[in-house]
């Protein structure tokens, strides 16, 4: 079954087909980085790392790029009222950003690039916009003219008149119209700033994205994400200026994340129910707010209470009992010389699941759907512990199996089935290393050499002492 995806630029599913055969371009706003990671960044993030996860997982190769805005208005003002130099604080609250997206289990992205860091870029991409002419310059700043771009509003669906109706140019700002926005913002005293063709200065927002997406993804991709938030002005802005660079299409599929909720209210400092991730991380496990965030199609709103908290934290309890379930069942289970009916039963159950899991993931990444997939598998394996006398390894195998699939998409049990690898891995080392003993014996030098150097290529030292064989790992 193809992958279908709700494009908000065609405000319909699509069937997935990336522009290049196997190979998915993606580009993830990034934040931009003077205060510390909130839910809202939690629930999009998680939202498109899974996404990321399940396209690799059906064989893609996925390239993501996420930006960080590190500098902007709302830096240079927390800047001020700190008494920190803007760079700085922008460094400082990125890293933590990527302190908070590890403890997420978010995987990092390809590229993270800086607008600080292309800025030469940035200044090229508003030189060819002017030579254009969609861009002009004015008193304080270079501006993008929007009614030269005749798609205008295509994502978003705002008209022209829309914007004009009660708008005004507000004084000491050189703009012609009031729905053109700023690409370059000539410097004010006390700011950043850097050398252009239009004096010293820095970018406007959206410049940012449509520069470095296009450097590092090409003129044309596949996936552009963020919040819903961001769909206007910024993502329409970013078409704007995009196209009219380029002559041509864009981003192929437009996907949004939608709004966070806290108790039903729009989560908002001033209404003192405002999230970050830190103190999410302070009282949750980084998996319970995963599954809290899965338990949402990441199209739906997702209203956080400390009710719904605990009933993921309860659910993900109820996925660890059905693996530990299974582990301690394959100690005493029996190798299967045939199925009997509980077998049968149980293997269509997990087979009916996985069938489901894609079925869901296949139709626009619906995670909530997918999970009751996976909970379905969950009660199939505990009824089949419960009634045979003596569980079949084969059919135990295909449990973990699906449940090592869902760990690879939804960024659970990952540390679960790593500890579980290291386990089998060094049971087999024990095992290498006894056969070598006996070959020892045996005076088999030649056999029992072969097995040390083979270990060694694989960066298993063997050493021998007056108490035994020993192993470390070293680098190869």
């Amino acid at each position: 079954m193809a992958i279908r995806v709700y494009n908000t630029l065609t405000k319909q599913k699509e069937e997935f087909r990336p522009l290049r055969d196997g190979e998915v371009r993606m580009y993830v706003c990034g934040p931009t980085v003077y205060d510390y990671t909130h839910l809202g960044h939690a629930r999009t993030y998680v939202a498109f790392d899974v996404i990321r996860r399940y396209l690799e997982h059906r064989g893609y190769s996925v390239l993501v790029v996420m930006n960080f805005t590190d500098i902007d208005d709302k830096i240079i003002r927390r800047a001020n009222e700190t008494g920190e130099d803007p760079k700085e604080l922008a460094e400082k609250f990125l890293r933590l950003f990527l302190e908070d997206m590890e403890a997420l289990k978010v995987k990092p992205a390809d590229v993270y690039p800086r607008v600080t860091e292309h800025m030469d870029d940035i200044i090229e991409f508003v030189r060819k916009l002017q030579e254009k002419g969609y861009a002009y310059e004015g008193s304080d700043g270079v501006y993008f003219e929007v009614q030269r771009f005749r798609d205008y509003g295509k994502l978003s669906g705002i008209k022209l008149e829309e914007l004009r109706k009660g708008a005004r140019v507000e004084p000491g700002e050189g703009k012609k119209n009031p729905e053109d926005f700023a690409l370059w913002k000539k410097a004010k005293p006390g700011e950043p700033k850097w050398e252009s063709p239009w004096g010293e200065g820095r970018p406007g927002w959206h410049i940012e994205c449509s520069t470095m997406s296009t450097k590092y993804l090409g003129e044309s991709f596949d996936i552009h994400g963020g919040g819903n938030d961001l769909i206007f002005p910024h993502h329409e802005n970013e078409i704007a200026q995009t196209e009219a660079c380029t002559g041509h299409e864009w981003v192929k599929y437009w996907l949004h994340t939608g709004f966070l909720m806290v108790n039903g209210e729009k989560m908002s400092k001033s209404l003192g129910n405002f999230v970050t991730i830190r103190e999410m991380l302070e009282r949750y496990d980084p998996e319970v707010i995963r599954l809290f965030i899965l338990q949402r199609h990441y199209r739906s709103p997702l209203d956080y209470t400390e009710e719904g908290m605990e009933h993921a934290k309860n659910n993900l309890e109820r996925l660890y009992n059905t693996l530990e379930n299974i582990r301690v069942a394959m100690e005493r289970a029996d190798i299967a010389f045939k199925w009997g009916q509980e077998e049968f039963e149980a293997y269509e159950a997990i087979r009916n699941a996985r069938e489901k899991f894609h079925e869901a993931m296949d139709d626009d990444f619906n995670t909530a759907e997918a999970l009751k997939a996976v909970f379905e598998a969950s009660n199939a394996v505990n009824r089949y512990l419960t009634r045979a006398e003596k569980p079949k390894e084969s059919i135990l195998r295909k449990a973990l199996e699906f449940f090592r699939m869902v760990s690879e998409v939804f960024g659970i049990f990952e540390d679960y089935f790593r500890e579980q690898r290291a386990g089998e891995e060094e049971a087999l080392i024990q095992l290498l290393i006894d056969v070598r003993a006996q070959l020892r014996k045996e005076k088999n030098f030649a056999l029992a050499d072969k097995i040390r150097a083979q270990l060694r290529e694989m960066g298993i030292q063997l050493e021998d002492t007056p108490q035994g064989t020993v192993w470390k790992r070293v680098k190869v």
